[in-house]
This record gives C-alpha cells, sequence and structure tokens, in this order.
C-alpha cells in the first residue's frame, strides 16, 4: 500500500493528539506533533526573553535552534539541542506563548521546511493547524477534528494538573482567546480545507473517532 501522507488539523482540546497517535500506531506510521515545534520555539522566546512580535530577533532565535522528535522510552520525545523539552512546553503560558509566535511569518517559514522534510517519505500522520491547508496542500488525506468550546475546555482542564490558578473559567476563557488569534491571523489561520474531511468529536469517544478516520481512509484508498 501506498505510504500516505495524513493530515489531522483542528482547535486545541479537540482529541488530535491522541487521536493521531492511535491512527498512526494502527497504520504503522509515523506520528508527527507539529504543534509541539511551535511549542519549541515559544518555550525558546520565553526562556531567552525575546520579544515576540520582533521579525528580527525571532528569526535570529530560529537560526541557533536545533529542533527535532526523538522516540525513547517516554514516546516521542522533543528535544532542543540535548534538553528534552516534551514537559517544559505542555504550560498554559507556553500554549498562549506559541499562538502568538505561530502567527509570525518568519517562524512559520522556519518550521515549514522542516515539516515537509519529515513527510518526504511518506508514511506519516501529521498534527496541527494548517497541515492540510498550507503544509502539506497535496496531502493524501485529509482530516478537520472540531468539537465544541465546552467540551474542548473540560478535556484540556482535566489534563492539567489542579492547582488554585488553574479553573475550567481560566482555561475556557484561555482556549476561547487562542480559539480568536488562531482564526482571525493573516498568515496561515486556523481553518478546514476546502477537501478536508470534517470531524465532530464532541459526542464521540477517542476509538470511535479513530474507527471513523480508518473507515474514510479505507474509502479513499
Amino acid at each position: 500500500m501506498k505510504q500516505m501522507i495524513i493530515t489531522i488539523d483542528g482547535p486545541g482540546g479537540a482529541g488530535k493528539t491522541t487521536v493521531s497517535r492511535i491512527l498512526a500506531e494502527k497504520l504503522g506510521y509515523r506520528y508527527i506533533d507539529t504543534g509541539a515545534l511551535y511549542r519549541g520555539i515559544a518555550l525558546a522566546v520565553h526562556s531567552a526573553r525575546v520579544d515576540p512580535d520582533d521579525p528580527e530577533q525571532l528569526e535570529n532565535l530560529c537560526k541557533r535552534l536545533d529542533l527535532r522528535f526523538e522516540w525513547n522510552e517516554k514516546g516521542l520525545r522533543l528535544f532542543s539541542g540535548a534538553e528534552d523539552i516534551s514537559d517544559r512546553i505542555r504550560t498554559p503560558e507556553i500554549t498562549m506563548l506559541a499562538s502568538a509566535v505561530s502567527a509570525q511569518p518568519v517562524v512559520r517559514n522556519c518550521l515549514l521546511k522542516l515539516q515537509r522534510d519529515l513527510g518526504k517519505a511518506g508514511g506519516a500522520v501529521f498534527e496541527g493547524r494548517d497541515m492540510g491547508t498550507v503544509v502539506f496542500p497535496k496531502a493524501d488525506v485529509k482530516f478537520f477534528l472540531d468539537a465544541s468550546l465546552e467540551t474542548r475546555a473540560l478535556r484540556r482542564y482535566r489534563e492539567l494538573n489542579h492547582t488554585p490558578e488553574v479553573t475550567l473559567e481560566k482555561v475556557t476563557r484561555e482556549m476561547k482567546q487562542r480559539d480568536e488569534n488562531d482564526s482571525t491571523r493573516a498568515l496561515a489561520p486556523l481553518r478546514p480545507a476546502p477537501d478536508a474531511i470534517r470531524i465532530d468529536s464532541s459526542a464521540l469517544s477517542i476509538d470511535e473517532v479513530v474507527s471513523v478516520m480508518l473507515s474514510q481512509i479505507e474509502n479513499l484508498c
């Protein structure tokens, strides 16, 4: 069977990460979390105290970064140089900063070639926000996974460490803001590709979503 490129786009909390991992495993494909790359840059911006609105500073930072994925006993991990930053990029602060830096053309250009290089051999499931519209417009199969804001916020809240500062209301507010940022930015806004298969996961289990995707892939192939 042809080694396909499959893209799964959608907003945060729709279930993209879990679904993408399981789908890739069932197909025997590689799973690529492209959102982690933007979070990796956001972490570097935060650590170096770079102005996220300054293209020159961002470009210089991107040139110095060495982001790569590696598999180990913990699964797919993102490294910056020799450091495993997979856990450090998952805080609410870095999540919001990733949304801001991903709107910068210099950052998107920096990661575009890296992402396309990862897909050259095919046999990969790419999870992100513009995989089917910008990075792989000719992908073999494109999905857009969505869910209601309330459902997505509750899922994300359950994933986070519960501290007094982390409330469902705060998570919902921040997710709504990120949705607006991602969908209204001038460069590569979050939206379904015209030929994407849209799936609403609000009332579906992970297994049900994966089953729908596998059926669609089988029908298309």
